[in-house]
């Protein structure tokens, strides 16, 4: 787990790879609470998002989550590795990202690693 991510609190983790530019992932403590994933829908390379909307969504033996965007700007690349291997987030839930915004104008109330851990524990 990289110091340098931040975390929203629908369970997304935020890597900020140029100051306007994100990639985009499903937190560890997400994944281990959903269990095995066997199928992910990502956003559209193109479509604009907004803090808070729902962009795709992620399905495990037990249930389907909504993902969210944890920023506003334009999706402009997605991880299609994930389409065959979504088990790959199971794996390795930080080196598999799900999708990149470039031209970041808002952010969600982002956490610190700390802070996360401490929601995560709070949430129960």
């Amino acid at each position: 787990m990289s110091s340098n991510l931040k975390y929203s609190k629908t369970h997304e983790w935020v890597d900020f790879i140029a100051p306007d530019r994100v990639r985009v992932g499903l937190s560890d403590h997400a994944q281990e609470s959903m269990g095995d994933l066997v199928f992910v829908t990502l956003p559209e390379v193109g479509q604009e998002v907004s803090v808070g909307d729902v962009v795709g969504d992620v399905e495990s033996v037990k249930a389907v989550s909504d993902l969210y965007s944890p920023v506003s700007g334009v999706v402009v690349a997605v991880n299609e590795e994930l389409e065959d291997r979504p088990e790959l987030i199971n794996e390795e839930p930080y080196s598999a990202w799900l999708f990149e915004i470039d031209q970041v104008t808002e952010q969600a109330e982002l956490l610190d690693q700390a802070a996360y851990e401490a929601f995560c524990e709070e949430e129960g």
